[in-house]
């Protein structure tokens, strides 16, 4: 299949696989003990169905989790807590993090480093703080200025790289030592086993569907959207929803100009997209697959697609009709599925998606940059 977005955006899956559930002892107790946890809501998004064509639609509304307005902290908490754990642990029975920071104190100071394009640096910061540790984020040339000044304001130390998100993750690898712990959602060789925590982490989002489901008497999905970056998001839709008790279809999306994953799907090897990365879809605008992420995106995802930015601004129009503020990044999962099934009955049919399925699509940000959420929803530009 080319790798040429002119001609083909989209990948099809000849042979979706199934993967073996993951045993995940005290993630979700964790993430329970963290400071205003609750459950973030499941929205039934009439609006949306309507223009899919399918009989419900189900977003999971992460534009407020744990105090932030994205879902990256249940990543960055569950991989920095099992991080520190690992090199400084055990720790003893502890009720709150003020006492996990206790036992902290006494190994010196310790700072905790993230490469980001904004939110996942953001929620490393945050959990910096919450144990009053250092956090150094280092961020790309061209991030804007709302979510940097988000960053410092949890007392974090940003470095502006000058580059692309890519080469602020190979900055931030250069860091490492005995003092400053990377915490990144990506991979590379000889470092994966933070990542693979971050993946685990997010797996809360989807206990929480399947109970809040469950309490609505509705059916599991039939399709879940999920948005692609380095991957890591997609890869733990993918480790819930093929396992095989579930088998809903899984699509992963990215933007057109860093669509690293269907490049890579196309090519059947991991390709890279290089920058620059020209998109709203600011935390999609990765160049580089990780390689942990990359055999559940290449066997679990049925489908994988690139949007333009035109597709995200009308999912962020449309999911504020469902009264959901979803981000650029937020929306981009809708704005697959909008791709995928405005006329093309092939895709539709490759996939089953029929007037009776259900959907699921994470809005896995608010407006992070309240300015152009703005001027895009409420002005239509």
């Amino acid at each position: 299949m080319t790798q040429q977005f002119e001609i083909s955006p989209l990948y099809l899956n000849p042979s979706v696989e199934t993967f073996a559930p993951k045993d995940m002892p005290g993630l979700l107790a964790f993430h329970r003990s963290l400071p205003s946890y609750a459950p973030t809501p499941l929205v039934r998004a009439p609006a949306l169905a309507a223009t899919l064509g399918v009989q419900i639609a189900w977003v999971k509304d992460e534009s407020s989790r744990l105090g932030l307005p994205a879902y990256k902290i249940l990543g960055a908490s569950w991989a920095t807590f099992r991080e520190l754990e690992t090199r400084y642990g055990p720790f003893a029975p502890w009720r709150t993090l003020d006492e996990l920071a206790a036992q902290l104190a006494g190994h010196g100071p310790i700072t905790l480093v993230a490469a980001t394009d904004g939110n996942h640096g953001r929620a490393v910061a945050r959990m910096a703080r919450w144990l009053n540790l250092n956090a150094r984020i280092l961020v790309p040339q061209d991030m804007v200025a709302a979510r940097i000044d988000a960053i410092r304001q949890e007392g974090a130390a940003v470095q502006v790289i000058s580059g692309t998100y890519d080469e602020a993750v190979a900055a931030a690898a250069q860091l490492a030592d005995r003092a400053h712990i990377v915490i990144s959602d990506t991979a590379w060789d000889g470092y994966t086993r933070v990542p693979g925590w971050v993946i685990d982490g997010y797996s809360t989002i989807f206990e929480e569907v399947e109970t809040q489901l469950t309490a609505q008497n509705a059916a599991q999905p039939d399709l879940v959207a999920a948005q692609m970056g380095v991957g890591s998001l997609a890869a733990a839709v993918v480790q819930h929803y093929r396992s095989p008790q579930r088998q809903a279809q899984v699509v992963g999306v990215e933007p057109l100009r860093a669509a690293c994953v269907l490049r890579s799907l196309q090519a059947g090897h991991l390709t890279e997209v290089p920058g620059p990365h020209v998109s709203i879809m600011a935390g999609l605008n990765c160049g580089q697959t990780s390689p942990l992420a990359w055999p559940l995106l290449q066997g679990g995802l049925s489908a994988s697609v690139a949007i333009s930015d035109g597709r995200a601004k009308q999912a962020m129009r449309l999911l504020a009709q469902d009264g959901v503020v979803s981000g650029e990044s937020g929306a981009a999962g809708a704005g697959g599925l909008l791709e995928l099934f405005g006329d093309d009955h092939v895709t539709r049919q490759a996939l089953g998606v029929h007037s009776g399925s259900s959907v699921l699509v994470i809005s896995t940000e608010g407006a992070t940059d309240p300015g152009a959420y703005d001027r895009i929803v409420q002005v239509g530009s």
